[in-house]
């Protein structure tokens, strides 16, 4: 999508603080921050929202979770904890339609968010 801002920093036109990056995803550091660490997952292929994931990109949005997994752990969140999540459509504060899965630590999370 030549207008989606994440196929963009996927594509390297425009730069990002990239954290983790495979062959199916690419992470990186959040813009606006809401806790210490707080990491975006996005898969490469455009995914516009959760509402449009088919039976096809399963793999790829588990490997999203698994990555994230992955990262945590490496960064020493995995004793004490971490959240992820993924918004879907304006409501839920999704304002990239590209889905991507937020991880969040470094800090105690509060329960209900938002």
């Amino acid at each position: 999508m030549s207008d989606c801002l994440f196929c963009k920093i996927r594509d390297g036109l425009i730069p990002a603080k990239v954290v983790y990056k495979d062959d199916v995803c690419l992470a990186f550091k959040d813009i606006n921050p809401q806790a210490p660490t707080h990491v975006l997952f996005i898969p490469h292929k455009h995914i516009p929202t959760v509402n449009d994931i088919a039976a096809e990109d399963e793999a790829t949005v588990g490997h999203l979770f698994t990555a994230a997994a992955k990262l945590a752990k490496e960064l020493g969140h995995d004793a004490n904890g971490y959240r992820v999540v993924m918004n879907t459509n304006g409501d839920a504060g999704q304002t990239v339609f590209h889905i991507h899965l937020h991880l969040l630590a470094g800090r105690s999370l509060t329960w209900p968010p938002g």
